[in-house]
């Protein structure tokens, strides 16, 4: 057989002689909209390649981007694999040391920086001396306070390179891009996608029991690009020849269902939140989403209770997947099969809620604690451990811990889970999110569940406070969906207790209303912040 390498500059190739016609649309910052075909993008990379050379990018270079979804994004996600260097997409939501930190850790050459996004680098550019240009990119968005330097514009670059082509050969196992760990569990860490990765990921994700992309899809990743590429959307997208709208910075409410309506989205992707979000807007407001019939949802637990409305009120699937920066992300999505069709709705709605199959390509196992693998039983929990050719083999850096990583070769999640004997997987926790009481473990993502299916609560998160009697108890933080309209503790009590054991269920004292739950820049719930709010009492 051939020997063809997997590089992503075949799927811009692909893109450009297969679909030359198919559009990518992006929301600019001040609302407009800028629209091209594949062809038009296809030019641009390459001159956008040809302006990288000029700069003195070499194979290997990391070259950093610091901006929201548009089609400047877009191309050097192209770009600069084309030409042998590593995109590090940075989290424009971190904070300012955590920022610089990782910056300095990947050592970036160069930044591509959204012009509305550029105060924020410049308040850390004499603590990122690695960098040795700023490539400001013109979003339409307000003028920056202040550069970081030194600075030059995108589209001028682009201007005086060539519009020769030439690809980089590449092996495809060399590396493509660089993310980091949003850090929820510590610092962040590195993971490195090679061209392999990368393509085989897209591949698995467009296929019918994944992510389900064709030509006819019209794709809007809610996910930033600056988390773990969103999702590898941007590359399915183009492999599979469907049309691309990008929102910019415009991701809730009106201005998200806006451009859904109006681009007729067939397809997106975002964590729980921003469908909590939308769904309020549309039942205050009427947008046509008639157009709109697969979301696909992980970064946390999707409630049951959010899979239901969505199926009820506007006849959306929304699908959970599970997955990591360590997986590229896409580990598993959650379809109910062929053979559980004849279930009720309550018993599907049921499978639909747990973190799903194995995408092809991706292996699961549970262990013990020493390491001996558990039955797949749908009872016995265990340590969630994976495998696979767009899994993590270790993290970037010489110094890093690699202790996530067995020496039979699989990388352990840091999750608990179950999985069933149909292969379902459910995750019970983090970790480090369990709750120890009275010497028996407690889900905080169960109660989770539980509490928000309570039609007054919009969000809810569980974290552990030190007992003297129990050694941990749960203590429960909700956020209203309508801040007249108050949760009593009792309440909350007693809708757990139709689920849980008296042991199991936290004290009237230890459920909490908060005017929102704290977030990471990828929209997760942040518990480190509740633990230190809890300790801090």
């Amino acid at each position: 057989m051939m020997d063809c390498a997997l590089n992503i500059s075949s799927i811009l190739r692909r893109a450009a002689r297969v679909y030359p016609e198919q559009q990518i649309v992006s929301r600019l910052n001040d609302g407009s909209i800028h629209r091209y075909t594949y062809t038009d993008f296809c030019g641009r990379v390459i001159r956008l390649m040809n302006a990288l050379r000029q700069l003195g990018v070499e194979p290997g270079d990391r070259i950093g981007t610091f901006a929201w979804n548009s089609y400047h994004h877009l191309e050097l996600y192209y770009a600069v694999p084309a030409v042998g260097a590593i995109l590090h997409t940075i989290n424009i939501r971190q904070f300012s040391d955590i920022r610089a930190a990782t910056i300095n850790h990947a050592q970036d050459k160069l930044i591509f920086v959204d012009r509305s996004l550029a105060n924020s680098l410049a308040e850390i550019s004499d603590s990122i001396p690695c960098v040795q240009l700023f490539v400001a990119m013109d979003d339409l968005g307000p003028a920056p306070e202040s550069t970081p330097q030194p600075f030059v514009q995108y589209e001028e670059l682009l201007s005086t390179a060539p519009e020769t082509t030439c690809f980089a050969d590449d092996d495809e196992r060399s590396a493509a891009c660089l993310c980091y760990t949003s850090g929820t569990t510590g610092e962040p860490k590195g993971v490195l996608y090679s061209h392999r990765s990368v393509y085989l990921h897209a591949m698995g994700s467009c296929m019918a029991d994944s992510f389900g992309l064709s030509e006819r899809s019209v794709i809007l990743p809610v996910v930033p690009m600056f988390h773990v590429n969103a999702w590898g959307l941007p590359y399915a997208a183009l492999l599979t020849g469907a049309r691309l709208v990008l929102p910019g910075s415009h991701t809730v409410g009106r201005p998200l269902a806006d451009l859904m309506a109006t681009e007729k989205v067939t397809f997106s992707a975002g964590v729980p939140t921003v469908w909590t979000l939308l769904i309020q807007h549309l039942r205050q407001h009427h947008h046509d989403l008639s157009s709109l019939n697969t979301v696909i949802v992980g970064g946390s637990a999707l409630p049951v209770s959010l899979i239901k409305d969505y199926k009820r009120d506007y006849d959306v699937d929304l699908i959970q997947v599970w997955g990591m920066t360590e997986t590229s992300p896409i580990g598993t999505v959650s379809r109910v099969k062929t053979g559980l069709a004849s279930l009720d709705a309550d018993q599907q709605l049921q499978i639909r809620g747990t973190q799903g199959l194995p995408v092809p390509g991706v292996e699961i196992r549970i262990c013990d604690d020493d390491g001996f693998e558990l039955p797949w039983d749908g009872e016995t929990s265990g340590d969630l451990q994976v495998r696979g050719p767009w899994v993590a083999s270790s993290y970037y850096g010489e110094t890093a811990d690699q202790s996530a990583f067995t020496n039979d070769g699989w990388f352990k999640t840091g999750d608990v889970a179950t999985v069933s004997h149909l292969g379902y997987m459910q995750i019970t926790d983090r970790q480090k999110d369990l709750i120890k009481s009275r010497g028996e473990w407690i889900s905080s993502v169960a109660l989770e569940n539980a509490v928000v299916a309570h039609p007054d609560v919009l969000e809810a998160a569980v974290v552990s406070r030190l007992d003297d009697l129990r050694g941990e108890a749960p203590v429960v933080f909700i956020v209203l969906r309508d801040p007249g309209t108050p949760v009593k503790p009792g309440d909350v009590l007693d809708l757990l207790r139709q689920s849980f054991e008296r042991w199991q269920i936290p004290r009237p004292s230890d459920v909490h209303t908060i005017e929102a739950l704290p977030k990471t820049g990828v929209g997760k719930i942040d518990k480190k912040v509740l633990r230190r709010q809890l300790r801090s009492k």
